[in-house]
Parts: structure tokens; sequence; C-alpha cells
């Protein structure tokens, strides 16, 4: 999974990345100090790997992993080239989902591109010139389609989309919230498209350390995001990217401590995985043995030979069958022969939906 952070300057962008990614992307107090987009590969926290890797004595534990991609600061016109906007928007374009990063904190320290906060305001000027982008990409392609749509009924079938998404996006509205049919050509033109108004968007309201145990209940700015997020179907989730910094310093056992000071149960990495897990629909599988423990990360519904391909594609291409237990299941019995003894690992066949916990050893034959 890969997530592109994004934010005007100033919004504590850069900080959140290098607290998340502990990368050390340069911050400063000034707009495009993130000029080349930094790259973070994080590990997904998952304590079910840990238990497994003891029960197994394995040699390596390997969890899932989220690629960070912090994508340099935006401003009014960037769809024109503005800043360091061209480039923004051709490094968004390669992510799964957009964190984008609002500031819901007030400190006279720490300048405004706008000059005063208004997280709204600062979300509709990121909106709007990732649909600009979008515009433009859906024009270069109707003037491609339209010369051979006279000829042609398939092409004059996405010309009609081309257009009436175009008309959709000059209202000001996002290319999620087109009314897509189910006809199958037309799902797969928009897909194409890769729109940046298209991908999912998790917002990160950042706020200050007072505003943290109660998860920003009492800060009207996080109030009006949410309200945002809710009429676009985004996640959303509050973060104070400073307090994330100073966590990110510490070992797991004093980072427990410090969360519990703060009266909170989880990091703010914890809570960002959470929101990406179910905005995009994934799952984790686990698979284990004496030489490896791992997580696998999967779309919800995907069935038993499409998730063993995530392994090895001959795994997909031989899948015979799978023997699966629950996580719960196994670590209740303790071990696999007292879970195989109450009859609770079972055989699947090509058409088993893999369940989140699941631990598959795969049958295949090439």
């Amino acid at each position: 999974m890969k997530l592109g952070i994004v934010g005007l300057p100033n919004v504590g962008k850069s900080t959140l990345f290098n607290s998340l990614t502990k990368a050390g992307a340069e911050s400063a107090n000034y707009p495009f100090c993130t000029i080349d987009p930094n790259v973070g590969i994080v590990t997904v926290p998952d304590n079910r790997l840990k238990v497994l890797g003891e029960m197994y004595h394995s040699k390596k534990v390997t969890p899932a992993v989220i690629e960070f991609v912090d994508i340099a600061g935006l401003v009014k016109g960037a769809s024109k080239g503005e800043g360091l906007g061209n480039q923004f928007l051709a490094n968004i374009r390669e992510v799964d989902a957009i964190v984008h990063v609002v500031r819901c904190f007030e400190d006279t320290n720490v300048v405004h591109v706008d000059g005063s906060i208004d997280p709204v305001r600062d979300i509709e000027t990121i909106n709007l010139e990732l649909i600009f982008s979008d515009i433009e990409i859906l024009e270069r392609r109707i003037a491609k389609v339209t010369k051979q749509a006279r000829m042609d009924k398939t092409l004059a079938k996405e010309e009609a989309l081309l257009k009436s998404l175009k008309a959709h996006l000059e209202e000001g509205k996002m290319a999620k919230t087109y009314p897509l049919s189910d006809d199958e050509d037309e799902q797969a033109w928009f897909a194409s498209y890769n729109l940046l108004t298209a991908k999912p968007v998790i917002y990160a309201a950042n706020v200050s350390e007072d505003d943290l145990a109660d998860d920003g209940a009492n800060n009207p700015h996080v109030a009006r995001v949410r309200e945002q997020a809710a009429a676009e179907n985004s996640e959303v989730f509050v973060i104070c990217a400073q307090i994330e910094q100073e966590i990110a310093e510490l070992d797991d056992d004093e980072k427990a401590m410090f969360l519990e000071d703060l009266g909170l149960k989880e990091s703010g990495l914890e809570k960002l995985i959470a929101a990406s897990y179910k905005l995009l629909g994934l799952i984790s599988y686990l698979t284990s043995g004496e030489d490896e423990t791992r997580a696998w990360t999967i779309t919800k519904g995907t069935k038993a030979p499409q998730a063993a391909g995530k392994i090895h594609t001959d795994f997909e291409r031989g899948f015979i069958r799978a023997e699966v237990v629950s996580y719960d299941h196994l670590i209740e019995c303790g071990s696999m022969t007292a879970a195989k003894e109450k009859g609770l690992v079972r055989l699947e066949g090509k058409d088993y939906v893999v369940q989140d916990g699941d631990i598959i050893l795969f049958r295949f034959n090439v």
C-alpha cells in the first residue's frame, strides 16, 4: 500500500511524515522546503505476528508494510505549475490513497500560507487544484477520442462518459462522487483515467497537544473537518504531529507509558493504519512456520487462490486447497495439533473467501 501525504505549506505535513517514518525529512517554517518527495517504509503493527513467531520458533517475522510519500507543499495555481505544482501532481498519481494533513491548531510562531486557520478553505484549495488537473486529463482524452468517435460506437460511448464526467468536475465536484453506472466498459475507462479526485482520502486533523486526549471533540476546526469528511465518505483521524515526533524517539515500553500519560490508547500511526485499512477495504492473513511468520495484505472478499497468488504466482496457478485456522482458535488451543483435534482446522477450496486473521497453509501443484 502506498499513501501520499499532502497538505498546504506549514500545516505539519513533513513533521508528521518524519514521525511516522523516522526518515528525517527536512521540516522548516517556510513553503517548499520539501522539494523531492521523501519516501519512507513503515511496518504495520500486528501483535499476532509476535505471538505466532514465538509459537512456531520462526527464524524471521515479516510484518506488512506501508509506503509513505511526503509530497511537496501545494499552493493555489499548482495545476497551472505554480510553486511545485506539476511535480506534486505527478507524484500523487502513483499513490493508492491520499492522507490530507489539515491544520487545526493556532500558533503565532508558525505562519499559515493564507494568513489564518480555516481547514475547510484549505481542503477546498487542494481539491480545486486536483479537480483542475483532472479536467486537463479529460480534455486531452476527449480531443483524442472525438476524432474517431464518429466511426466507432464504442469510442462514441466513451466520449459521452468523458464529457459527462468533465461537466461533473466543472461543478466543483470530485470524481469519486460521479454516479458511475454498472456498465463494465465505463468502469474500466473510469479506472484507466487514474483521476486524482477519484482517490480515497484520509484527513489528518493536526491539533495541539491539549486537544489530543478528547480526540479533538472540543476543537471547532476538527468538527468542520469531520463534517467535510462525512459528506464525501472519507476517513478522519486526529493527530498532534509534534507529539508523534516525540513518540517516534521512544522504544516500545517508553511509548506505551507516554501514551498512557497522555490518556491515549494508540499512536497516530496506529490510527492512520486503521483508517487506511478501513478506507481501502484491506485485511491481513497470516502464514507461519519455522522459517518465517508473515502478514499478507489483501482486499476484503479475496478468494483463496488469489490470496495464494500474493505469495507466488505458482501458488495461484497450481492451487489445490487451503488449510485454514483462525488466529483466535489457534491461540485458544495452544497448538496446531490441538486445533486439528478439535476440528477447528478446515480444508477450503477455490471459492473460500479469506478472512482477517486466517492462518493459512496453501497446497499447490505446478
